[in-house]
């Protein structure tokens, strides 16, 4: 069991020269750094929303690595791998990785369809990344263009085409404890996007019994509902991981609701 939280992808990197290399590579990318900061200009100083900056980035991160590797534990398979994309489970992985650090950059640009801009703005940095990397040029280009679509995918109204894509954009819906909605609301608004935002305590993820993966959110008011129904659910139901995710609902010692594997 893991708790999301910023730290989680420094510990999931640890173990793999390349995850590491990438991970700390685009950390320091001074074009990555000002526009996560120019993310967080137009959502929070301009819109009033929450954090779409380098913190929501990292917990993004880390939350969709995590789905990653623990689906490929329990036995499902990677797309990338199985369409020739990618030889190694680490390249593979590059993409819950590398697209979620880079997944609302966007913003940077304007919250309208920040998910199709991001992919746009996403590219050369992806192509630098890529260069120091990984030497087949032709591997190159194909990575490429996998990451590029787990940005665009983030998007509601886009179906995630890999398992890949689709841990971006469930991690991303992850990022939701102590008022970190992925659904935007304006600060300091009373409303059930606020009020159920701040509801979400914490998320843990960690295997399931009848499914890979369970995810737990735990919530000390029932408005928290609104965020799982409204922010997660939509989300893993356009990704391949809707066959392979059981999502409970809970405050204190009681369920309020269960999602299933559809």
């Amino acid at each position: 069991m893991v708790v999301v939280s910023p730290q989680l992808v420094k510990a999931l990197v640890a173990g793999s020269r390349l995850l590491e290399e990438a991970y700390y590579t685009l950390l320091n990318d001074v074009e990555v750094q000002a526009l996560w900061e120019m993310a967080n200009v137009m959502a929070v100083k301009r819109l009033r929303y929450n954090d779409h900056g380098p913190v929501h980035a990292q917990i993004a991160a880390g939350a969709a690595l995590y789905l990653y590797q623990l689906l490929r534990k329990k036995g499902v398979e990677s797309t990338l791998v199985k369409d020739g994309i990618v030889d190694t489970e680490d390249e593979a992985a590059l993409v819950p990785l590398v697209g979620a650090l880079l997944h609302d950059v966007g913003n940077s640009v304007h919250r309208d369809n920040h998910e199709r801009v991001g992919a746009l703005l996403s590219e050369p940095i992806v192509s630098r990344l890529l260069g120091s990397l990984i030497d087949d040029p032709r591997k190159r280009v194909r990575l490429r263009q996998e990451i590029l679509h787990s940005i665009y995918c983030t998007a509601y109204d886009v179906d995630c085409l890999t398992v890949e894509a689709g841990c971006v954009k469930v991690g991303d819906g992850l990022d939701m404890a102590e008022g970190r909605a992925r659904v935007p609301y304006s600060l300091g608004n009373i409303n059930i996007h606020s009020l159920s935002a701040l509801s979400i305590k914490s998320v843990e993820v960690l295997e399931g019994e009848s499914s890979p993966v369970k995810i737990l959110v735990y919530m000390d008011e029932t408005a928290g509902v609104f965020q799982v129904d409204e922010v997660l659910m939509p989300k893993l139901k356009t990704t391949p991981l809707r066959k392979y995710v059981e999502v409970y609902a809970i405050s204190g010692d009681r369920v309020l609701k269960t999602y299933s594997p559809s």
